[in-house]
Formats: C-alpha cells, sequence, structure tokens
C-alpha cells in the first residue's frame, strides 16, 4: 500500500478536510525555501511510519494568505498537528526531530493519556496549564493568576487546554486536581489559583525562575556585534522572502554582522517593535542604532551608502 502526503490544491479541500475528526499533520511551506523541499522526504517517512492513524498534508502558505492567516503562519516551514478542527501542536521551523516526537504524541491512543500529560508538565521549567493564553486568559482565575506572575517577572509557558478536551480531562486525574489554572514547576504541581495567591503573599513564589527585564534583554542582544540582524529564521535557513533577500543584500558586502531568530523569543518578537518603533522583520542595527528594514537597506545598496553604514565605527 502506498503512502501518499496530499497537496492541498483549493480551499474546498482544506475547509473538508478541518470540518472533521481526523488527526491531521499540516506543511505549510513555499516553494523557494529548500528546507521546506527537504522535509517534504520527512513528510513522507512519517506518513509511512504512522499511517493511517494521521493524514498528512501539504499546503503552499503563500498560495493560500487567508489561511496561513488563520493559523498565524509567519513563516516556513511550519508544522501544525490537529485533531479534528481543533490545532494540537506546532511545530516552527525545520526542527525534524521535534517533529517526530509531535507526530508520535498524535498518534497514541487515549490510553496513552499519562504520557501526555508527564511531557507536557516537563516541557517547560514553569508551566501554567490554564484557559486561554497569557495574552488572552478566557476566565478570570486564569487571568488573575496570569497576572500574579506577571508581577513577579516569573519566566512561565502556558498550556491552553480548552483546545484539547481530553489532556483537559487527563490531566485532572493525573495531578488529582479536578480545576483549572494549575501551575507546575519542575514537574510538580504547586497548586491553583488560591495556592498560588498563598504563595505569593508568603514570598515563596519568588523562589520561581525570573523573566529577564524586557529592555536590559532587547539593549544586550543589540550590543551583541557590532552589525545586529533581527529576522524570522538565521542566515542560513531564512524562513521569509523578506529575510531571505535582507541576507542576500548584506552577504554581497563582505561585513561579519549577527543575527537573532526573532520566531524563537515571542518577547523579543514583540518588544522590538516597540522599542524601535517599527512594526516589521527583519530590523538591522549597526553600533546599537536602528538603520531600517528590507526597504531602507536596498535603499541604501542603490545609493552606494550600505557598505560604509555597515562599517561605520
Amino acid at each position: 500500500m502506498s503512502h501518499i502526503v496530499q497537496i492541498i490544491q483549493t480551499q474546498g479541500e482544506w475547509d473538508i478536510l478541518l470540518s472533521g475528526t481526523e488527526r491531521i499533520v499540516c506543511h505549510f511551506w513555499a516553494p523557494w525555501n529548500e528546507y521546506c523541499v527537504h522535509l517534504q522526504s520527512v513528510m513522507q517517512q512519517l506518513s509511512i511510519e504512522n499511517s493511517p492513524g494521521i493524514k498528512f498534508i501539504q499546503l503552499e502558505a503563500e498560495k493560500f494568505p487567508e489561511i496561513s492567516l488563520d493559523n498565524n503562519i509567519s513563516a516556513v516551514p511550519t508544522f501544525i498537528l490537529y485533531k479534528g478542527k481543533q490545532e494540537f501542536e506546532r511545530v516552527d521551523g525545520a526542527k525534524a526531530a521535534e517533529l517526530t516526537k509531535k507526530v508520535q504524541l498524535l498518534a497514541v491512543t487515549d490510553s496513552d493519556i499519562n504520557q501526555r500529560c508527564n511531557a507536557l508538565i516537563l516541557s517547560a521549567p514553569v508551566l501554567l496549564c490554564m484557559k486561554g493564553s497569557g495574552d488572552e486568559p478566557r476566565c478570570k482565575f486564569s487571568k488573575r493568576i496570569v497576572n500574579i506572575l506577571n508581577q513577579k517577572d516569573i519566566e512561565y509557558s502556558t498550556y491552553d487546554i480548552l483546545q484539547d478536551p481530553e489532556m483537559r480531562e487527563g490531566l485532572k486525574e493525573f495531578s488529582n486536581w479536578p480545576t483549572y489554572p494549575q501551575l507546575y514547576h519542575n514537574g510538580e504541581l504547586l497548586g491553583g489559583l488560591d495556592i498560588i495567591e498563598a504563595l505569593s503573599m508568603s514570598g515563596e513564589l519568588d523562589t520561581l525562575p525570573k523573566r529577564e527585564k524586557l529592555q536590559d534583554k532587547l539593549k544586550q542582544i543589540i550590543s551583541s556585534n557590532n552589525v545586529m540582524l533581527f529576522m524570522k529564521g538565521d542566515p542560513i535557513t531564512p524562513r521569509c522572502k523578506f529575510s531571505r533577500a535582507t541576507i542576500d543584500i548584506l552577504s554581497e558586502t563582505g561585513v561579519e554582522y549577527g543575527s537573532f531568530d526573532i520566531l524563537e523569543d515571542e518577547s523579543v518578537r514583540q518588544g522590538l517593535k516597540e522599542y524601535s518603533d517599527w512594526p516589521t522583520y527583519p530590523q538591522l542595527y549597526v553600533n546599537n542604532e536602528f538603520i531600517g528594514g528590507l526597504d531602507i537597506i536596498r535603499s541604501l545598496r542603490e545609493s552606494g551608502e550600505l557598505e560604509s553604514t555597515l562599517k561605520a565605527k
């Protein structure tokens, strides 16, 4: 029996797929990205190893901008794993090993829920299982605990239990705690809102890892190289056409530069927009001073000023 990765050709095909109850792995890709092309073979192998329980599909992100926007696709390759209509997990970037692990989790049966719960609570040093996200809490109790963690400058990750009914119920039994939110530290349950409020009042919550102040963090990254580029991906694997074009231009100058993948850190991605008063990426800095984005870099090249700007002391 052959195992086929389905190529989405129309909006109608996508709507039909996402209207059912199947488990789906979707590769949002672009033909110009060599890593997307390489990962097609990874998808093919995963479809063989996990078929027929999961359907594997490929969707050209730039061909279907509305679908990409609805799924928060900001760069390729991106993989989204669905259970029925709900997003189960996602993998941003060419991370074949991480993709394989998450596909295996998608493939497990309901009897493996304890394994999934254990993997989840160990996925971050401090994990908040809540309704919604840190940016958009979806109940008053989740909002209150998020406010406490933010006021304490605690570094934490979140998991939206509304996205997966199996995990929502399974985690209650696994941790023997009937309500949400639930806060974990190094895989151990600290408790729900009442306990977290008590720990906050007693000062015991202050022992959790702290979040670095964003302004200091941004300044430190910007000053790490004389020429610093904030982009999607890295110089070897740019993950959007604008970052790729910028890399091509900088490579022509022969000037050494550092780079930072803003897809790896949401706080930097959002904070730098306000810091530079510039809403898009890539962003180029020289000697701690903001130069601009791709259009300005192109303009400097055309005027012959780019190389002298990059070498300015």
